[in-house]
């Protein structure tokens, strides 16, 4: 009796009979491997898991420097920052400012990350030269996510505070606190930084915001509780998803209005963008739904892992790397696979390229490009 697993890799080698041969990408796709307290490392030009590197503590989120061959994973729990050396695939650095650590990003130069802390509650920068605490922002409400603007702003949800915090990461210091109808779950810079959406889990509604002043400008309701955004390439799409709906909401931020409602497969999640398709992860019925932008319309499901949460592109753009948690895999999608086929139109199904196995419960991944 054949596994699941076994039928993905046999459709996947069927599928490359009759299509031009994918080119390897020579790089690594790090993994945050949660229970396993690890990162796993996926090499994308053989697609199997190279090697696997134990932490102290259990990873949240990963970054791959925009620069420079490192890696740098974040602990939640514990706050803590372990710097990862590409070339000897071991810890080189570690460092921590508090606890309880919600989420980090590059500034927009990739000189430095920002971290941002519940105890105590504040926004730390770690230079990457040095990786040390230097500057901190106190912040007088339990933050709850963040977001950084290429004019070097940061956006900070506080739900406990119904507000959200603008601050100069120049000056360290916060701006602006706007006080919102409801508390936001999530936020994100828009119009390259000239607008801020802020989203209300409660309320199920947009809160968009002038980030310069602080004015809020239109609070559009939806019909969905929203937790999760993603942009299409040219900004000029928000896509939407969360509890309530089968669907993801689109929104026209220059506009700021609500586009369309568009249907995504059960349950929709986590998303992606790659040559003008929308993937969008269905942790309910272990796919992803492949949707074509300009048109709304369905172009593929994929079968993948056990409940897929997260997607990421590779920079040349020609795999989709889908974290499945409850299985461990990392799921490879071949995008070219996706359009122009007759077997695709016609079904609107694709087949999985690959499954790499990544761990116990893969929460966040990283790519890294090989020189």
């Amino acid at each position: 009796m054949l596994s699941r697993r076994a039928i993905l890799f046999s459709s996947a080698a069927l599928w490359g009979c009759r299509s031009r041969k994918a080119t390897p990408y020579l790089g690594y796709c790090f993994v945050a491997d949660q229970e396993s307290h690890s990162l796993a490392v996926a090499d994308l030009s053989t697609f199997r898991t190279w090697h696997s590197i134990a932490l102290p503590d259990a990873p949240t989120a990963v970054l791959a420097h925009p620069h420079h061959s490192k890696v740098f994973a974040l602990a939640g729990a514990t706050g803590t920052i372990f710097e990862i050396d590409v070339a000897s695939l071991a810890i080189s650095r570690h460092a921590r400012a508090g606890t309880n650590a919600v989420s980090m990003q590059f500034d927009p130069d990739g000189n430095a990350i920002w971290v941002l802390y519940r105890e105590p509650a504040a926004l730390v920068e770690f230079p990457c030269d040095a990786l040390r605490s230097r500057r901190q922002l106190a912040l007088g409400m339990p933050p709850d996510g963040f977001n950084i603007s290429p004019n070097r702003r940061a956006a900070i949800a506080s739900n406990a505070g119904q507000s959200v915090l603008i601050a100069s990461l120049d000056r360290t210091a916060v701006e602006n606190t706007v006080r919102l109808a409801a508390a936001p779950s999530l936020v994100s810079f828009q119009q390259k930084g000239l607008q801020i959406i802020a989203a209300s889990h409660s309320a199920q509604n947009l809160t968009i915001i002038e980030a310069v002043s602080g004015r809020v400008l239109v609070v559009l309701p939806v019909p969905i509780r929203p937790r999760h955004f993603c942009f299409s390439a040219d900004e000029g799409q928000l896509f939407v998803t969360g509890q309530g709906r089968d669907a993801v909401v689109i929104v026209y931020p220059y506009t700021t209005e609500i586009g369309e409602t568009i249907l995504a497969g059960r349950s929709p999640a986590g998303m992606a963008v790659v040559n003008n398709i929308l993937l969008v992860t269905n942790p309910e019925t272990n796919t992803v739904t492949a949707l074509d932008i300009d048109t709304r319309k369905l172009l593929a499901v994929i079968e993948v892992g056990q409940e897929p949460r997260e997607i990421l592109i590779t920079p040349d753009n020609q795999y989709a790397l889908v974290l499945d948690q409850k299985s461990g895999d990392l799921a490879v999608i071949r995008v070219a696979a996706l359009t122009g086929r007759d077997w695709v139109r016609r079904y609107k199904s694709a087949p999985l390229f690959t499954v790499i196995p990544v761990g116990r419960k893969p929460v966040s991944a990283a790519v890294v490009r090989l020189a």
